[in-house]
């Protein structure tokens, strides 16, 4: 008699599971089988404009740690193994001046106690720990030296299951409060409930307001698609300078305030120790330092799965059955070099009846229509666009704009049924305000020699030379592939519902965190838009790619994976 109701209960909730699919997908929201959509441009609310207003951090510094070596800034990340998470925490203060006596590492033991949630935390990972320094010259006494950073694998994780977790030294003891994550789905069928995606974050009140909406929404995992603390709009001194002057690569000293980064890491822990974030770098974060380092706070402060990429800025990971590649626009990005290369091998090896969606994500968007940055990163996309496109990407996602713009499914400046839809949520709260202007109202349109890829070299910034904008550089009205453009802070949420559609949905923060300003079923179409794969530059149908996998023969040389072409 039990079993009986127990199973008229799960065939219930199978039905009303399945009724409520059919209803979203076919009535509450408009599916990219309807567009391309014409280009809709929100007015501007005035009211939420004006000076952006920093955090406190300085008189009161965010969670910050009441006893000695107690774990702070704790956060969570994905590793290229399903049942494998990253846990990393800080202990320790950091210091500032050249003549100080860094913490030593080794003082503090690196580990986790974790189990099942509340089945008791009788598991143990023992990690590594180290800390990084940001150098000025000439013995100049704001040098920054880091507290301990500890870093953590916690393996042999069942999938899509709850756990409870402890960090840091039980020996002191220095353990943290109790925290809770759930780990991915197993795919193909199963997905994270909820993606969240944003960028631009800094440490405002507009920030507060981004980052306690998204967590009132329950994500799964969270991207964070560059510009993160902001800590080089801070000089050295933690004063807020004039970016122009010590935020670019031409500037003689790239001065940065490191311990704006330790507040953003306290202020972010409410999100990021109970749900694995992801970050892939944007321009604020490569704080060059006075010996030429760059990306060292990036670096150091993240755990990436980069063991197949070899590199922390392009890397590529599964959760359930999506996989997501992250790009890295301030590293060589050409056909010849380390990161084109791994991710034409990185895309070959996608088996999409695994991972049927394929999403990729970097910092400075290809599709943006607004003044800032306009056509910026030209030169990254005529290098890399096609070959996403024959993969057959689904959703881009990008930052670095203040703003938020959602594409039509568009290929090369062309709206088409087969290519992806680009999304940019820059506008998470950041230390500036809002990009309000767009490249194709009057006035507006920049000077195409103004836009070289200022941190890679190279100039692409050429007129368009077909479709209504041909023989200039800007449109003269809103871009036929611009579906949905706004000046807002706020993020998004990705709900992937099964293999063919994803409900994206859009979040102001002047709005309650339920109510989406803009919601869209993204729909695949695998029957419609086969891939055309490429492989040590010869192209063969998707079909065949298993056939041609057989033949290649795979080396190791250098650590890295070098694969010759298939015969």
């Amino acid at each position: 008699m039990v079993l009986a109701v127990e199973s008229l209960n799960r065939l219930l909730h199978c039905w009303i599971l399945l009724i409520s699919l059919i209803f979203v997908v076919n009535g509450q929201f408009p599916t990219t089988l309807e567009g391309p959509f014409k280009p809709v441009t929100v007015p501007v609310n005035y009211s939420i404009i004006g000076q952006v207003t920093s955090l406190p951090v300085d008189d009161n510094p965010p969670l910050s740690p009441e006893i000695e070596f107690q774990p702070q800034q704790i956060s969570l990340s994905l590793s290229s193994d399903l049942s494998s998470v990253w846990v990393s925490w800080i202990t320790g203060e950091y210091q500032i001046g050249d003549d100080i006596e860094p913490l030593d590492p080794q003082s503090v033991a690196s580990v986790v106690q974790y189990g099942v949630y509340k089945s008791g935390r009788n598991n143990l990972a023992a990690g590594s720990s180290f800390i990084y320094s940001q150098q000025y010259p000439n013995e100049d006494p704001n040098n920054y030296t880091s507290g301990i950073i500890h870093r953590v694998l916690v393996t042999g994780l069942d999938p899509d299951t709850m756990y409870e977790y402890q960090c840091g030294d039980p020996s002191i003891p220095a353990m943290s409060e109790v925290h809770y994550f759930r780990t991915m789905p197993s795919p193909p069928k199963d997905y994270p409930s909820r993606v969240a995606v944003v960028g631009g974050l800094g440490l405002t009140y507009n920030t507060s307001t981004t980052i306690s909406h998204m967590a009132a929404n329950h994500p799964d995992l969270a991207l964070l698609v560059g510009d993160l603390s902001f800590a080089d709009l801070y000089c050295k001194n933690g004063t807020l300078c004039d970016f122009q002057n010590c935020s670019f690569p031409q500037s003689p000293l790239q001065e940065t305030y490191q311990p704006r980064w330790d507040h953003w890491g306290r202020f972010m822990q409410i999100l990021t120790a109970t749900v694995p974030t992801m970050v892939i770098e944007g321009d604020h974060e490569i704080e060059k330092q006075a010996d030429n380092l760059t990306f060292t706070a990036y670096n150091y402060r993240f755990a990436f799965p980069s063991d197949e990429s070899g590199s922390t800025l392009y890397y590529s990971f599964n959760a359930g059955g999506i996989h997501f590649v992250m790009l890295g626009a301030y590293v060589p990005y050409d056909k010849s070099s380390d990161q084109y290369k791994w991710l034409e091998r990185d895309l070959f090896n996608v088996n999409r009846s695994v991972t049927p969606w394929l999403v990729a994500a970097w910092h400075p968007p290809w599709y943006s229509t607004y003044k800032d940055h306009y056509r910026e990163a030209e030169c990254m996309r005529v290098q890399m666009e096609e070959l996403l496109y024959k993969h057959g990407v689904d959703i881009v996602f990008n930052g670095h704009v203040k703003a938020y713009e959602r594409s039509n499914r568009v290929y090369n400046y062309t709206l088409d049924p087969c290519g992806p839809v680009h999304i940019t949520v820059g506008s998470g709260g950041n230390e500036m305000n809002l990009t309000l202007e767009h490249a194709d109202e009057p006035g507006n349109c920049p000077d195409p020699s103004n836009t070289p890829d200022r941190f890679m070299g190279g100039f692409c910034g050429f007129n368009f030379t077909s479709g209504p904008a041909a023989g200039n550089f800007c449109w003269n009205e809103q871009p036929e592939y611009s579906a949905y453009r706004e000046s807002s802070f706020g993020y998004g949420i990705l709900e992937v519902k099964n293999q063919t559609h994803a409900l994206w949905m859009w979040y102001r923060n002047q709005d309650r965190y339920s109510v989406g300003a803009d919601g869209i079923y993204i729909v695949r179409q695998p029957d419609r838009c086969p891939r055309r794969v490429s492989f040590s530059g010869v192209e063969v149908p998707y079909s065949l790619r298993g056939k041609m996998r057989l033949q290649c023969n795979f080396k190791i040389f250098s650590k890295r994976l070098i694969v010759p072409p298939c015969i």
